[in-house]
């Protein structure tokens, strides 16, 4: 797991190795454990290469440094992510004739190339993106793995190509415009997150997950190689207990294959049953107890606590705990934002950066549950997709229109859930049925927000465009194409690389996907709380109050905090001096910090999008 930063410069745009050096550096919190940096001209010397690298030593500790370079000198790579089936990769490859002087994945990636061109990237079962320099064909390969575990972010200006793990370095780059992305507050606004490609800085996009991007005599090609096969595949298993086997063998191997370390490693545990079931896995393949670590709070009703203590003391793992209250938390806040690249859009990853950094000081890598409701179906909505074609087959649009939608938005603030289920049934429109699940403002607020129209149009329409007839399916690829790289993966990435520690994540494995997209869907939800394959999986394994407890998720008491210890906080980063106001209604704004703080209505979400935007233009002196 590492940090990495590039650039392809033309003639007059040349810059010396120290900018190179200083601009990689702004990631040592991503590889404390090393750096390496190597410039490079092109053959004609019209373009520079630069290629800046940040280690995590976790493989191959003694020999895997980067930039890495092959025996004959043709390629050249920064690498940030694991191929967890290297080892098998590298024995095919040595029965093809390749060797090998190092133990690392990222010789066997260089190799991989060499033999399989850009279909090796097919081939890798984990998470990566790379950069790699081929002298032979004077071109550059950039990568991102294919749910999107890791990001890569891009910036194209004339005779400029810049790339980077994060956002920080490219907007450091010497003349660079950090014009904010007017159209990016829109769909902030209706998603809580800014979809890809874009992000708030117009001059920065994301590499989207699943794409290959290659690079030749002054021009960029973009190409997917990648679509999750909940999308394509038609489900074929007809038993549950034969659901139940293939899942079984297959995220056993998962876990397994990501236990591969040379540095020590543990597991984030929320006590819930995705992270119960990593942990119960990895006990089965560790000869030494399992170190796992876990967040609470002080507030009883948010803290999963005692859930994963049980767990512990089940699987007598080494367990270590911390606790987040407000005065830690605000202290870790900003930075999260600055390593984030962008507002934190879940106030559950401050906690998780917390977390990391307690961890990193006995471990340099953990697996966690991460994505296990987006692959299994284990979020409400996964179960309520599957009846709002025939609700709104039976209830008449203009019924609901005048009847329903306006006793759904007059909902206390206690059934904030009901609220949402009841405005997301009546919601013909995918697109902005996908918005209403995660609690941002409708099309109709936003624009009275802005003071003006605005594109709903999303700027990028493939986590859309699945033809299934299934509901449920049409949501989960949604979720896997753009809720997860853009939102829950970015934290899995983002907040535990600020702490400097990897995470690995069993549930978003290729192979994984594959065997799940091959279940019926009343396999996935057809029992209580959802993931019902993954329960009876574990249903032997796991105890039963973890296995058929309701899903809880890991919420932070920000509403809380809001009306308390934040409550001047709240009013000053939303005051009619902020950037916010700037930008938006300072009249309606009031209005929902008084409704909040007055107790009428839970306005948690979009509050905490809104002083994260704040701080996200005062830390990176955004020009608006």
């Amino acid at each position: 797991m590492c940090g990495i930063f590039g650039w392809v410069l033309g003639a007059g745009k040349h810059q010396e190795r120290k900018t190179l050096i200083g601009l990689t550096d702004l990631m040592f919190h991503r590889g404390p454990d090393g750096s390496g940096y190597w410039l490079h001209k092109t053959a004609d010397e019209r373009f520079q290469i630069g290629l800046g690298h940040r280690r995590l030593s976790i493989i191959d500790i003694g020999g895997g440094a980067q930039p890495m370079s092959s025996e004959d000198g043709r390629f050249t790579l920064i690498f940030n992510g694991e191929i967890y089936n290297y080892l098998e990769l590298r024995q095919e490859l040595a029965s093809l004739g390749h060797r090998f002087r190092t133990d690392s994945d990222s010789e066997v990636l260089i190799e991989a190339y060499r033999a399989w061109q850009l279909d090796a990237v097919r081939k890798f079962r984990g998470m990566f993106a790379f950069a790699l320099w081929d002298e032979a064909s004077q071109r550059l390969i950039l990568a991102r793995d294919a749910f999107g575990k890791k990001p890569l972010f891009l910036s194209e200006m004339k005779e400029v190509l810049l790339f980077a793990s994060e956002i920080a370095p490219l907007v450091q780059f010497p003349g660079f415009d950090r014009t904010f992305d007017s159209e990016a507050l829109g769909h902030y606004l209706l998603n809580r997150y800014v979809p890809g490609p874009s992000t708030f800085f117009r001059g920065v996009k994301k590499l989207q997950p699943g794409h290959y991007a290659v690079w030749e005599s002054g021009t960029l090609k973009t190409t997917r190689y990648f679509t999750p096969p909940v999308a394509t595949t038609v489900p074929a298993v007809k038993t549950f207990g034969d659901a139940v086997r293939l899942f079984d063998e297959t995220f056993d191997e998962a876990v397994r294959i990501r236990m591969r370390s040379d540095a020590p490693f543990g597991a984030f545990l929320s006590g819930g049953i995705d992270s119960s079931a990593v942990v119960a896995t990895m006990v089965k393949h560790s000869a030494e107890p399992v170190r796992t670590f876990s967040v609470g709070f002080q507030e009883a009703e948010y803290s999963e606590l005692d859930h994963a203590r049980a767990i512990a003391r089940r699987f007598g793992t080494n367990h270590n705990e911390i606790f987040v209250e407000p005065d830690s938390f605000m202290e870790h806040w900003s930075t999260a934002v600055l390593r984030r690249g962008a507002p934190v859009s879940e106030a559950s990853d401050v906690p998780i950066f917390m977390l990391s950094e307690m961890a990193s000081s006995s471990v340099k890598m953990v697996l966690t549950g991460e994505g296990a409701d987006e692959l299994m179906g284990g979020y409400p909505k996964h179960r309520a997709e599957r009846w709002i074609g025939l609700y709104q087959f039976l209830m008449p649009h203009l019924l609901h229109e005048r009847l329903i939608y306006p006793l759904a938005r007059s909902l206390p603030y206690g059934m904030r859930r009901l609220k949402i289920l009841a405005l997301a049934a009546g919601e013909r429109d995918l697109v902005n049925r996908m918005r209403v699940w995660f609690g941002g403002l409708s099309v109709g607020e936003s624009e009275a927000m802005l003071g003006r129209l605005l594109s709903a149009t999303p700027p990028d329409l493939f986590p859309y465009s699945s033809d299934t007839e299934s509901g449920l399916r049409r949501t989960m690829f949604f979720d896997q194409t753009s809720w997860l790289p853009d939102n829950l993966l970015e934290r899995g990435d983002r907040m535990m690389m600020a702490g400097s520690i990897e995470g690995r994540m069993p549930f978003m494995d290729t192979a994984l996907a594959n065997v799940v997209a091959r279940f019926p869907d009343e396999f996935l939800t057809g029992g209580r709380g959802g993931k019902t394959v993954l329960r009876a999986a574990m249903d032997k394994i796991l105890p039963r109050e973890i296995v058929r407890r309701k899903k809880v998720g890991f919420r932070v008491p920000v509403g809380n905090w809001f009306r308390g210890p934040y409550r001047e906080f709240l009013q000053g980063m939303l005051g009619e001096t902020s950037g916010i106001a700037r930008m938006l209604s300072a009249p309606k704004l009031r209005i929902l910090v008084t409704e909040h703080l007055d107790g009428r209505q839970n306005h948690e979400r979009v509050l905490w999008s809104l002083v994260n935007l704040e701080i996200f233009l005062r830390t990176f002196k955004v020009a608006i």
